[in-house]
């Protein structure tokens, strides 16, 4: 028992040094590829913003979800049921107060309601800068 266990161990031994052979001659064969012949460096060179006008058109056609927001309000689910049409729904805002303009749900500017043409449409009054944006996103 003891002879095939040497054995067994003499077998392991040569087929790990046949392998580490074969691993060593495959490293010297194989040319050897940096990340700077495959992928653009972007520490290198050009400061962030010198491509930006070419890198910006890759975004320019993505869809957003433009929403103005007349006001809000808070109801009951008794009341949401008892809606009707012709019903009424206060809101928050006042008539005349600047209306919302959000992006994605976050808040980029403030307009006034203008007709055009019998369509409705907003004038914007305010934009609303990245500074403040990241301030009211904090809050």
């Amino acid at each position: 028992m003891a002879d095939e266990d040497e054995m067994a161990m003499d077998d392991w031994a040569a087929a790990l040094a046949e392998q580490e052979v074969a691993d060593a001659a495959a490293a010297d064969a194989a040319p050897s590829v940096q990340a700077a012949d495959i992928f653009e460096r972007f520490d290198a060179g050009a400061p962030i913003g010198a491509n930006a006008p070419s890198n910006i058109d890759m975004i320019l056609d993505i869809p957003v979800s433009l929403t103005v927001e007349l006001g809000r309000t808070k109801i009951a689910i008794r009341s949401l049921l008892q809606l009707a049409q012709g019903s009424v729904v206060e809101l928050d805002g006042m008539a005349g107060e600047p209306m919302d303009v959000l992006v994605n749900g976050c808040l980029i500017a403030q307009g006034e309601v203008v007709v055009v043409n019998d369509k409705f449409g907003i004038r914007l009054t305010d934009i609303i800068t990245p500074a403040e944006r990241i301030r009211r996103l904090h809050k």
